[in-house]
């Protein structure tokens, strides 16, 4: 077994990733960059290293910067957790070259599932079932034309062959509609993943999105731990998972099924470690759609109902031993379920809002468990992914487990942020989950979604002084010093700083309640959240249609969609491509159209 492990990567799979380190008797290293020099989880390991300021590239991205850190501190192994490199098939090579083990799959592995168009290959070949559609990359818009009218139909999914997430997923209800879709996904792909090549699918307009638990050794070991049901999601991103999936979608017979479909999958690509087959469910037939290779986000509700812990698993496999079950010894026992719970405004079409918090108290008592990255007087920074949380429960049957997550919601208090809380018990109260049914009507309703919004939220911000008494407190927290050395630019000491270092310079100050969304006055158009300005479609002067896609904007490494709130002409134009924006800056305003020649006011 490894003596010590870096932990490349931020927030809760970090600190998940070090409690697990820790009960193997494993010393664990954090890193971090200058935007989480405050952050709660290089407290949680044994040693932290500084590794630059600047966007994710400069940091958490840098692979040269993580193999020096990891040869410099001695780790043998390094867990990439999920996100950032944890499917970087270089990164991986990387390490092996380094003499570190890549706690994860092989490199040929995220190599053949990491492109959607070799792992759909693969499969096929493999006898698991795809959807229809291209095994191939389709190069041009006309080709995509012909082969979604001649061969698969409308509607069509447009893919990003190294897509994920939902990123680089574009759907195409009708021909006219083909275009944008071609071209938003070209665009997320090369953005996201530097490969901007796509594939088109059936479009399946309502499936369950249910995925397979899958868990593999180096002796040629693998099983899988049940499914997990994660349809309940908006622009292809998951809200609400749940293990198992209810009786009525998934029984023991389609259990067994497909979860020969995900080991099948795995073992086609000589699969190591922890990793999850996602799949569509229609009625009784079940595609594969491509496989994460790496812990998932919500691999939590499946530990909770396995009661097997598959961080530790996955880094016992990296180490060479053998999985500690076999696939009799897996029994799915109750239910669980988790909210993820993001700084995110479900009102404004789950905008991002990103922020200081305030006082921060979270969840207790049986059956509950939140795995979370922050702490009282943290922050949730714009740089990266919006989530606060994980909250989940468990209990006997999936009621009890609804009735015990919506007291859990009703116990978390998070003060200077809008997020989930008020969806996620809005939702959980309704038929629609009762039912079982995807809620898709719901997540897509935006009358429905401003009836969760909560009430006003204070924002907090720290003024210059307390920015120098936070300083002041970087040397220790707790009482517990961080002796380590800092690569890149030295700071306190070289010790690591922590959120209790922000909390105990004290003097959170109240910004007022937060500027309502988008719309403005009568003509003016606002940013309804905070981020930067990826693309401007019209030009002053332009006639516009309300809802018209006016602008893109990038935050938290999503693109949001800006659309006039009215008809009219853009009188003026107050943003350019590739500058940032505050939430409320002013995006254009749109006034009345002149009356045409002849109209009178009659």
């Amino acid at each position: 077994m490894f003596s010590k492990i870096l932990i490349a990567n931020r927030g809760e799979i970090a600190i998940r990733v070090a409690r697990a380190c820790k009960e193997m008797g494993i010393s664990s290293v954090a890193v971090y960059s200058e935007t989480d020099r405050n952050a709660l989880h290089p407290t949680k390991a044994d040693e932290a290293f500084f590794i630059g300021d600047g966007p994710a590239a400069d940091n958490y991205l840098n692979v040269e910067k993580i193999i020096a850190v990891a040869k410099e501190c001695g780790a043998e192994a390094i867990h990439p957790g999920y996100g950032f490199l944890a499917e970087n098939a270089p990164f991986a090579r990387a390490c092996d070259e380094a003499g570190i083990v890549f706690i994860g799959p092989p490199a040929s592995a995220i190599d053949a599932m990491g492109s959607k168009t070799m792992a759909r290959e693969l499969m096929q070949k493999a006898g698991v079932p795809i959807v229809p559609g291209t095994t191939e990359a389709v190069d041009t818009y006309e080709d995509a034309l012909r082969i979604a009218n001649d061969e698969i139909g409308f509607p069509v999914a447009v893919k990003a062959s190294a897509g994920g997430g939902g990123k680089g997923f574009r759907v195409a209800l009708t021909e006219d509609k083909l275009k944008d879709a071609f071209e938003g996904a070209s665009r997320e792909g090369e953005k996201f993943f530097s490969d901007g090549t796509v594939y088109l699918e059936r479009y399946l307009p309502e499936p369950r999105h249910v995925e397979i638990q899958i868990l593999a050794d180096k002796h040629g070991n693998c099983i899988h731990l049940g499914e997990r049901d994660c349809s309940i999601q908006r622009r292809h991103q998951k809200l609400i998972e749940e293990s198992p999936a209810p009786e009525w979608v998934v029984d023991e017979e389609m259990r067994q099924r497909i979860g020969k479909i995900g080991i099948d999958a795995a073992k086609a690509v000589d699969y190591v470690g922890a990793g999850t087959i996602e799949g569509m469910l229609q009625g009784d037939e079940y595609f594969f759609l491509e496989m994460n290779t790496r812990v998932q986000v919500e691999h939590c509700v499946t530990e909770m109902t396995t009661g097997i812990d598959i961080v530790k698993q996955g880094i016992k496999a990296a180490a060479g031993l053998p999985l500690d079950y076999k696939q009799e010894d897996v029994v799915l026992r109750g239910h669980s379920i988790e909210c993820r719970i993001n700084a995110e405004s479900a009102p404004r079409n789950f905008a991002p809002a990103p922020g200081p918090i305030g006082n921060y108290k979270e969840p207790t008592g049986p059956g509950v468990r939140v795995d979370s990255g922050v702490q009282a007087f943290g922050e949730v920074s714009p740089m990266y992914d919006p989530m606060v949380s994980k909250l989940i429960v468990w209990d006997a049957d999936r009621e009890q487990a609804t009735q015990r997550m919506l007291r859990a919601l009703d116990e978390y208090e998070i003060e200077g942020l809008e997020t989930l809380i008020p969806f996620h018990k809005a939702l959980l109260s309704t038929d629609d989950w009762a039912r079982g049914s995807i809620c898709k009507d719901l997540v897509e309703d935006k009358e429905w979604l401003k009836s969760t919004a909560p009430a006003p939220v204070e924002r907090y911000e720290k003024d210059d002084e307390d920015e120098k008494v936070t300083k002041e407190y970087l040397v220790e927290v707790g009482g517990k010093r961080f002796d380590v050395k800092v690569i890149g630019e030295a700071f306190a000491g070289g010790v690591v700083a922590s959120g209790a270092g922000a909390k105990a310079g004290g003097g959170a100050k109240k910004r007022g309640e937060r500027k309502k969304s988008a719309g403005g006055g009568p003509d003016l158009l606002e940013a309804p959240l905070q981020g930067n300005m990826w693309k401007v479609l019209v030009k002053q002067g332009d006639t516009v249609e309300e809802g018209q896609l006016i602008c893109i904007i990038e935050a938290m490494k999503m693109e949001n969609e800006i659309t006039a709130h009215k008809a009219g002409v853009i009188a003026e134009l107050m943003i350019e491509e590739g500058a940032p924006i505050n939430t409320g800056a002013p995006i254009a305003m749109i006034t009345a159209a002149p009356a045409a020649e002849g109209d009178s006011a009659a």
